[in-house]
């Protein structure tokens, strides 16, 4: 049958080519495909006509630049073409798109494909093509973007493709009928370009090698017999497997017998553990909460004590120069989260307080009790409306439910909140003080930054512990916690340069504050307004800063990209708003990836003596690509990013 339609095909382009003798070559080898399309319902190729000289005037096509009626590009896309791909194809030696998506072109891709050198962008996708990929794709030294989705293509996937050297967009192979694992060589496929493996019959272990390390569960989805990182599917062989008993002689034949069957239900001592866990569970929530009403009891019999005197210093008190109530008021509550925190109210409001932070969403302070260690106090901004006795219980008791929720957070990356305050028109959060200031001021110069850089290992730990904590935050809670307002600032460091997320839960906390028409309009974007520099938009994700789309509440996926953007900082040196030519820092160094630039262009200038790093440097500039894809679908979990973060050392 082939070879009959073969066949046909020569003898319509003999006749053809007698009776326009004036159609240039390329003419006659888009005739050739319009002849093996066999239905056209829209009549999209009516203008394809043999009278005319050369084709630059037919729907779709165009032609190089300076004339001779050379084509340049195909573009044929929606049309419902049902028919073939014809070999002469390859005679359009200066063609650089060929675009046939959503069509019902079926049969094989003609080897001969292999001969357009100059060919950049092949789409082919949505269409019934089937058949192995030919190698000779392989050989396009100009192709940059390859997609042959969702058609029958079969065969393992070639390893050629992934050496093609001008491949910087897409390269698509999802929903076909491909088999085999995954070839080593795609690791080396470039980190700018959008990998989609997803909807095949591919199996085995993906291998941990190259790009694909930082590639996201996404690229891989809908391949049941594929396992592996970043799949949550483990491969055989990662864990031991139980070992069926060997026969021996010694065995009771009563126990062999049982070998294979579901064991019987049995009275088991964690049932009587479980129960003596609850009961002390219950016993400690009392003692606490009994503690928790004593110190609040202690506080308002303390307020009557005023202090005549104030210290003329650089230091001032909590209290300020406010007067106190005397009698305790309606609605105060002062909780100890940590049962080791034994600082009283009265003493935390009167002791020596030193300004450390301010933003719109309120200030922190550096507070030095009489006795005992420092802690970081920060003074929300959020002012209370209303003064109903309704409204005010409602208030105290949503700022309760959300200290409560931060309170919960124990993870060594996360900063650790110890007692929480609140009154109807004042409310405190006490923290751990960190000394060392923020990865912003280590990196970018500040009052605690140290003259010397930040070491590569240093940072490379710093970046670990901080992806860490922040997957912590996504997954401790069914309620998929967000965070809303990730960047350098909000990463501090303590003596030993170990990273703490901080700011966790204030954005629900200060949600009231700062109800104007463009916190609203902004959303996600809102986190970014409190802090009064609009340098900091570069942390928000782009799906998050559109007016009117899905800003309306911050995501993981924003997380994951403001992430990105630190990680960045952190490889770059660079301020999020310093790339160059007016970009971004994400968007400068996207391109320069994409433009294939010297390392030694975008890395900090202070690691380029750090030979023994380049390699590192390289796979934390792939997390940060990955987690600042566009595409929010496109971005890994957090969880997935510190998994990628850990096995960079």
């Amino acid at each position: 049958m082939a070879a009959v339609r073969v066949a046909a095909v020569a003898v319509l382009l003999a006749v053809v080519a007698v009776a326009a003798a004036a159609l240039n070559t390329d003419g006659l080898a888009l005739l050739a495909l319009k002849f093996a399309v066999t239905d056209d319902p829209g009549s999209g190729l009516d203008t394809w006509r043999d009278a005319d000289a050369d084709p630059c005037s037919w729907a779709g096509v165009t032609c190089v630049d300076g004339g001779g009626g050379r084509v340049a590009g195909v573009e044929l896309a929606n049309l419902s073409l049902a028919g073939y791909l014809p070999s002469e194809l390859s005679l359009l030696s200066e063609l650089e798109t060929l675009s046939l998506p959503a069509n019902r072109l079926s049969g094989q891709i003609p080897v001969a494909i292999s001969a357009l050198q100059k060919l950049t962008t092949l789409d082919l996708a949505h269409n019934f093509l089937s058949g192995q990929i030919p190698a000779g794709i392989g050989r396009l030294a100009s192709l940059s973007r390859l997609d042959l989705s969702s058609n029958q293509l079969n065969g393992t996937l070639p390893p050629s493709i992934a050496g093609l050297p001008s491949l910087s967009g897409v390269l698509n192979l999802s929903y076909n009928h491909f088999v085999g694992g995954i070839p080593p060589e795609f690791g080396g496929i470039p980190v700018a370009v959008s990998l989609d493996l997803r909807g095949n019959d591919l199996a085995g272990e993906i291998p941990q090698v190259g790009s694909l390390v930082n590639q996201g569960p996404t690229a891989f989805d809908d391949n049941p017999r594929l396992c592996g990182f970043p799949l949550k599917i483990e491969c055989a062989g990662e864990r031991e497997e139980p070992r069926i008993p060997q026969s021996n002689n010694g065995m009771n034949p009563g126990a062999a017998a049982e070998v294979g069957r579901p064991p019987k239900h049995r009275s088991s001592p964690t049932v009587p553990i479980l129960a003596v866990i609850v009961v002390a569970a219950i016993v400690a929530g009392l003692v606490l909460q009994w503690q928790c009403r004593r110190r609040c009891a202690a506080t308002t019999r303390n307020e009557d004590k005023e202090s005549s005197t104030k210290e003329k210093s650089a230091a001032v008190t909590l209290a300020g120069t406010e007067e106190r109530r005397g009698g305790g008021e309606e609605g105060e509550l002062f909780v100890a989260v940590d049962d080791g925190f034994g600082m009283e109210l009265e003493e935390l409001l009167r002791a020596s307080a030193y300004v450390v932070g301010k933003s719109r969403g309120g200030i922190v302070y550096r507070v030095v009790p009489g006795r005992g260690t420092a802690v970081a106090v920060r003074r929300l901004s959020e002012p209370d409306d209303g003064d109903g006795t309704e409204s005010g219980w409602r208030r105290r008791r949503a700022f309760e439910t959300e200290a409560a929720a931060i309170g919960r957070a124990r993870h060594p990356n996360v900063a650790r909140l110890r007692a929480y305050y609140y009154a109807p028109d004042e409310k405190l959060l006490i923290y751990d003080y960190l000394g060392n200031g923020s990865l912003h001021s280590a990196l970018h110069g500040g009052p605690t930054a140290s003259p010397t850089p930040l070491p590569w290992s240093v940072r490379l730990s710093i970046v670990q512990g901080a992806a860490r904590g922040l997957a912590y935050l996504h997954e401790c809670s069914p309620r998929r916690y967000v965070h809303g307002c990730i960047k350098s600032s909000k990463i501090l460091l303590d003596d030993e340069l170990r990273p703490h997320v901080s700011g966790f839960g204030l954005a629900r906390l200060v949600a009231g504050a700062h109800k104007t028409a463009q916190s609203r309009k902004l959303g996600g974007a809102a986190c970014a307004l409190r802090s009064g520099a609009l340098s900091a938009l570069s942390y928000v994700a782009p799906e998050l800063r559109a007016p009117g789309g899905t800003a309306a509440a911050a995501t993981q996926k924003g997380d994951v990209f403001a992430f990105g953007v630190v990680l960045l900082e952190a490889v770059t040196g660079r301020q999020p708003t310093e790339g160059e030519g007016g970009l971004e820092l994400e968007a400068w160094v996207r391109r320069a990836f994409k433009e294939e630039r010297p390392l030694s262009e975008v890395v900090d200038p202070s690691l380029l003596g750090e030979v023994h790093a380049k390699k590192q440097v390289l796979a934390v500039f792939h997390v940060a690509l990955g987690c600042t894809e566009p595409d929010p679908e496109l971005r890994p979990r957090m969880r997935a990013v510190a998994e990628s973060l850990d096995r960079v050392n």
